[in-house]
């Protein structure tokens, strides 16, 4: 990959997302329950403590799964369920090697539609529909990768100056966009369960 990502805020776990498909994968994986930035550091964390520079796929899958899973324990831990984002980065790195030979990358190379990437994304362990669409508006919007139909594929998450998800973050302003915009959803939707629950009890008398 030859971009420019901006995705954890930090030099050196940025240019190893530019750079390796990979740990694209990963911080995408990671992003779940912990801050975005943080998610997307993890990679350039787990490449450290492996003492490498890039991530391999073929590496990962060979480490025994407890010496794996403490590798993303250790202090500071690369996020806060690192157990199980161990096994899902081994079952995500062990699907690339069965099906793409661990080559992370074609994956979306020679995909000739959005419907079919989306497809190829959610075949991924870990990656459910909005995850895959995520993953595929950041392909669109910022790596270059825009087959016919990639926009609507990905859903609202394709849709131009949105700052909905990571796939629009380019720098501090608009993440913090994204953030607000994150906020906000998860406000409305507080407030409409509030209203629900609240319907339900009127409507049982109590």
């Amino acid at each position: 990959m030859d971009v420019d990502l901006h995705l954890a805020q930090d030099p050196d776990a940025d240019a190893l997302l530019s750079r390796n498909a990979l740990a694209a994968l990963i911080g995408m994986l990671l992003d779940q329950q912990i801050p975005m930035e943080w998610a997307f550091k993890g990679p350039a964390i787990i490449a450290r403590r492996m003492g490498t520079q890039d991530l391999d796929a073929h590496e990962i899958v060979a480490f025994e799964p407890e010496t794996f899973a403490q590798l993303l324990s250790d202090k500071p831990a690369v996020h806060r369920y690192p157990g199980a984002m161990a096994k899902r980065i081994q079952q995500l790195c062990r699907y690339l090697v069965e099906h793409y030979d661990g080559d992370a990358e074609a994956i979306w190379r020679d995909a000739d539609s959005g419907p079919e990437l989306l497809r190829r994304l959610q075949e991924l362990p870990g990656f459910g529909k909005q995850k895959a669409q995520i993953f595929l508006a950041l392909l669109g919007k910022q790596l270059g990768v825009r087959p016919e139909g990639w926009r609507q594929a990905a859903g609202a998450y394709g849709e131009e100056d949105a700052y909905r998800s990571v796939a629009d973050i380019t720098g501090p302003e608009s993440l913090a966009r994204v953030r607000a915009f994150k906020q906000e959803t998860k406000a409305a939707a507080k407030a409409a369960k509030a209203a629900r629950s609240a319907q339900r009890r009127k409507a049982s008398g109590s």
